[in-house]
């Protein structure tokens, strides 16, 4: 069975839309706050509608055998500094686990931008019983917002997040 769900998360950066989509846009500055766990890890990124991203490594857990995990990503629209859409799939030694479609929104603040993040998730493959899955997706998806904040700060060093 197929399991939909759907999240979203925003906050407030401290630098304008331009900058907070060419961390997404550029590929160098992507791979400081993109990042899959494990070690071993290839990424390639094309930032362009039509184009996406593959990324993959080898995670290992505490008593748990190595894993390899695979990200392949399309992306859908662009629309100047202010939105980015696109659809990724999450697989687990070659087994496909969840596939999602993301619409990131940067809106423009006084002090800064405002990001949506909205992930819609449909878990094809489940964690035992599939309980836990949409929490591990969200807090990646913390995880991953948080390194993009850093990224930008290192370019701002005496700005913070809010």
């Amino acid at each position: 069975m197929v399991r939909h769900d759907t999240f979203t998360i925003s906050r407030h950066l401290d630098v304008p839309p331009g900058e907070v989509f060419t961390a997404f846009a550029d590929s160098t500055i992507r791979q400081r706050w993109f990042r899959l766990p494990g070690s071993g890890a290839s990424y390639e990124h094309d930032f362009r509608v039509g184009g996406g991203e593959t990324a993959r490594s080898t995670f290992t857990g505490l008593d748990t055998a190595p894993e390899r995990l695979e990200y392949r990503s399309r992306y859908i629209d662009i629309a100047g500094t202010h939105r980015i859409v696109y659809g990724y799939e999450a697989v687990v030694d070659d087994d496909l686990r969840w596939t999602s479609l993301v619409t990131v929104q940067l809106d423009v603040e006084a002090d800064g931008t405002r990001l949506h993040w909205t992930e819609q998730v449909a878990f094809v493959r489940y964690t035992e019983d599939g309980s836990a899955d949409l929490a591990h997706l969200r807090g990646g998806c913390v995880l991953r917002l948080n390194g993009l904040d850093a990224a930008l700060r290192s370019g701002h060093p005496r700005q913070h997040r809010r």
